[in-house]
């Protein structure tokens, strides 16, 4: 089909010269010099007539353009299929474009939007450090003293969205002091209830208790943590020496701090989530 047409344009671009060559020919003085000078200009002309088709020939698409099928009434079960078949018919020079504006569209929301997401900021914040061990009393939990966790054990709702995020990225250690095993058992079902070992990657083993401050830190220094978090001041600087970055929770900003010790009234707080 293509060869005909290009066939076609040929024969044309000849006849067109010759009659170009004879028109000349009868505008200028009838001698055989003139006659051959005349048609070299109907040969330039046809040449440049043939440069022209031959560009435009070249612009034209490859290959015409199929017609659409025409709609064919079906049963409502197959109005789905039709659909989706319909859909998934290409325009030429359409299906292009569309895919330059998608693209120019998502570069457009990674540079303009400016804003990190929480879990950019997350992994950031944390240095891309892998392991973090954390506290529960005021950090996590509401209650502040092993006392009250006896009674009842409430997860903070503002840290929950932060806490998730961290075990995204890090291998997470939750640990706490105790005065019992009732104990432990509500603040194990006050994690579960809050959606921390199924929205999550924490798990129960990885929730420890201990009955000593000491027994804590102990519990620290053997998972060696890139992070702690904890809000007791005397493990923060027992620590210091031991762990490469510390994050004291502290509504009291603290006078003195090691360079690699970090302070903040809450956790979601130091991830700007406030």
């Amino acid at each position: 089909m293509a060869d005909s047409s290009k066939q076609e344009v040929v024969q044309l671009i000849k006849r067109f010269g010759a009659y170009l060559t004879i028109k000349i020919s009868k505008l200028l003085p009838i001698s055989l010099q003139n006659l051959q000078d005349s048609r070299s200009v109907g040969a330039i002309a046809g040449l440049a007539v043939a440069i022209v088709f031959t560009w435009r020939l070249l612009r034209s698409p490859s290959q015409p353009q199929r017609r659409q099928p025409k709609r064919q009434a079906g049963t409502p079960g197959s109005s789905g299929a039709n659909t989706n078949s319909n859909a998934n018919l290409v325009v030429p020079g359409v299906s292009s474009s569309l895919e330059d504006s998608r693209a120019q569209t998502v570069v457009d929301e990674f540079f303009l939007s400016g804003k990190p997401t929480l879990g950019q900021i997350v992994r950031q914040k944390l240095s891309e450090g892998r392991k973090v061990t954390c506290r529960l009393l005021g950090v996590i939990l509401e209650e502040s003293s092993p006392e009250e966790i006896q009674k009842q054990a409430t997860v903070r709702s503002p840290v929950l969205e932060v806490l998730l995020e961290i075990t995204k990225f890090c291998d997470l250690y939750l640990m706490e002091t105790v005065l019992d095993d009732e104990s432990e058992r509500k603040v194990l079902l006050a994690l579960e209830d809050a959606g921390i070992f199924t929205s999550g990657g924490l798990v129960k083993d990885k929730v420890l208790f201990c009955s000593t401050e000491i027994g804590r830190s102990s519990f620290v220094r053997q998972l060696e943590p890139d992070w702690h978090i904890d809000s007791n001041p005397e493990i923060i600087s027992q620590l210091s020496r031991f762990i490469k970055y510390q994050l004291h929770i502290s509504p009291n900003r603290p006078e003195r701090t090691a360079p690699n010790v970090f302070s903040t009234p809450s956790l979601e707080q130091f991830f700007g989530c406030v």
